[in-house]
């Protein structure tokens, strides 16, 4: 980081640098419009909510923003314009509190409600999230193809993705423990932190509450940052989301699906690899054949890039070591040579009959459909053994 880069800490007067119980930590830029009732709003639902806090401004903005802020009362981290997630991962050295609660600076969320996350905290949660839908949404707050179409959906797909229970994804206002937010190891730069944070509190299992908050339209003279930056905007950052939902867990919708693709293959070539079959009317035949190859050939990629994003992703404690007991070198090896030699074993023949033939096939010989799929499956097995035995060097398994 250079000089230009390093963030820039200031302080209210009189303030007192030390460990509080709750940080509320908000990204801004150029919100003079709002900063000033903002942060009379934090403070005010500090003061229902008790004990003590820190209101923490990470502000780029290029207007009156941070001194306004500073002026009400909070402290303000100015740092350069490269992201909201950044916004928070650049926030980390400098939060006090063992409580965290995250949003904007545009009066949309309602932080004089602080004290259901304060509770909720109180109650064991590890991770908190808003909910706009279990709440209120003012008239207006929300494009109606957010609300009705964006927003459902891809807190559907997550769900089922990570077998979790959220009814807002996208809610700004949330909150974590400051042990939480270390386990979570944030590392997306842009909007895609709110995906990023929710499926990981999902696949690391930690304790998940969701209240209640009021979402309201914005204020008179402010546009939204996704209004100022185009139509498009949103269907960016929609798209980025369901991005990081996909990349950070393959496994879970790879898994599955892959070893029965590649059980139905393999019933199938091996059912065939003597001929044809008739069962009732139906005759399986060569095309049935080509069907489980190629099934047994997806299926078998499902399953080792599900296992591999199981590994490199680290979500699951203990499932690299349990993979790499069973995927050894030798093993792997050993397997991948084995299914190569009988794959090239069964071509040999088919070539020494069509060498035989005088360069032509009288019929079709089923067992070199079986020796294509072992040479595919051997080949494939070698792949991933060379990749898990790099895994090993590039990223080792971190303590849990």
């Amino acid at each position: 980081m250079t000089t230009a880069d390093a963030p820039r800490h200031l302080l209210p007067a009189g303030a007192v640098v030390a460990p509080v119980e709750l940080s509320i930590v908000i990204p801004a830029m150029n919100e003079e419009l709002t900063i000033a009732e903002f942060v009379d709003w934090c403070r005010e639902g500090l003061a229902k909510a008790g004990g003590s806090g820190q209101i923490l401004i990470v502000d780029s903005s290029s207007d009156r923003t941070p001194e306004i802020a500073v002026a009400h009362g909070a402290e303000v981290l100015q740092v350069p314009k490269r992201g909201l997630g950044r916004a928070y991962i650049d926030a980390i050295p400098f939060i006090r509190g063992r409580w965290i609660v995250m949003g904007d600076a545009d009066l949309t969320y309602d932080f004089r409600e602080l004290l259901p996350f304060v509770e909720a905290f109180k109650n064991g949660a590890d991770f908190v999230m808003g909910s706009r839908f279990r709440g209120s949404i003012e008239s207006g707050a929300m494009p109606r193809l957010h609300q009705f179409f964006g927003t459902p959906v891809t807190t559907w797909i997550l769900n089922t993705i990570y077998g979790s229970r959220f009814s807002d994804i996208h809610c700004g206002m949330r909150g974590l423990t400051r042990e939480a937010l270390q386990r979570i190891d944030l590392q997306s730069q842009s909007w895609e932190y709110a995906s990023e944070m929710v499926l990981k509190a999902a696949r690391l299992g930690l304790s998940i509450a969701e209240v209640p908050v009021n979402f309201y339209k914005d204020r008179e003279g402010r546009v939204s940052h996704h209004r100022r930056a185009g139509w498009l905007s949103p269907w960016i950052a929609g798209w980025i989301n369901l991005k990081v939902m996909l990349v950070y867990s393959p496994d879970t919708f790879l898994l599955k699906p892959g070893f029965l693709l590649l059980f139905v293959g393999l019933a199938l070539t091996l059912m065939l690899a003597s001929g044809p079959v008739r069962i009732g009317p139906m005759v399986f035949n060569l095309y049935w054949m080509l069907l489980g190859l190629t099934c047994a050939t997806l299926g078998y990629s499902c399953i080792q890039i599900g296992m591999l994003a199981r590994m490199l992703h680290r979500l699951r404690p203990g499932v690299t070591r349990r993979i790499r007991a069973v995927v050894t070198y030798d093993r792997g090896m050993l397997l991948a040579g084995v299914c190569t030699v009988l794959g090239l074993a069964l071509g040999g023949v088919l070539l020494s009959n069509y060498v035989a033939g005088g360069l032509k096939l009288a019929t079709i010989w089923h067992p070199a459909i079986l020796g294509l799929l072992l040479i595919i499956l051997g080949f494939q097995t070698f792949c991933f053994t060379l990749l898990i035995e790099m895994t090993q060097r590039i990223a080792p398994e971190r303590p849990a």
